[in-house]
């Protein structure tokens, strides 16, 4: 099964995104991934990437997919893949499409974790992480973190101007894709406000896993 994955920064991605690692064997590639192991293992893509990546550059769409498709054809993509991050526009979600076609892996589902940007903000807001072992935690834990006792601090990033502005970059540059992949009668909306395992359960069941 080949998933692409979409939510906006703190709707809980990541977590569904392990759950269907660990329960369904799928692999979560994700284009940050993809361009730090091609750069380095030193392959002829990954040299490429490079040398945009250098100069400060985006790495062109064309050189993207071609990573991408020598990515998903490694043995650990035998059960599916889950792609995070990419495609980040329509014109690469069909540069994407026609590559999955051409390797006749086709995407089965857009999964969409969907959160209210107030609900976002509050999470996002309220998020403290531990100086010492860079546990996870709320602002409601305190300062002293549960798992080693080490201390709690708010990221710079997560600021409320920061997170909004965060929120609206998403929206602008993703609102076309969710409409694309509706138009392909791909994508499926789990309601992303709920206990993680409650979204899980709804999410394999909306997948027919």
């Amino acid at each position: 099964m080949n998933i692409v994955l979409l939510g906006a920064p703190g709707a809980g991605k990541g977590t569904q995104a392990a759950k269907l690692v660990s329960q369904e064997g799928l692999c979560h590639i994700s284009t940050g991934d993809i361009l730090r192991s091609a750069v380095k293992n030193e392959t002829e893509l990954g040299k490429k990437a490079k040398s945009y990546m250098d100069a400060g550059d985006l790495v062109p769409d064309e050189l993207i997919i071609d990573l991408m498709r020598e990515r998903i054809q490694e043995p650990d993509t035998s059960k599916g893949v889950i792609l995070d991050g990419f495609p980040r526009t329509t014109t690469q979600a069909v540069a994407l499409d026609t590559m999955l076609s051409e390797l006749g892996r086709p995407l089965d589902a857009a999964l969409l974790i969907d959160v209210d940007p107030e609900v976002i903000v509050g999470r996002l807001t309220s998020r403290r992480m531990c100086k010492e072992c860079g546990a996870i935690g709320t602002a409601a834990d305190g300062d002293a973190c549960k798992a080693c006792g080490g201390e709690m601090y708010q990221r710079d990033d997560d600021n409320e101007t920061t997170v909004r502005n965060r929120l609206d970059v998403y929206e602008k540059l993703t609102s076309p894709l969710i409409d694309y992949y509706r138009g392909c009668d791909l994508l499926i909306s789990i309601d992303g406000d709920r206990d993680p395992d409650v979204v899980f359960a709804d999410v394999k069941k909306s997948l027919g896993l």
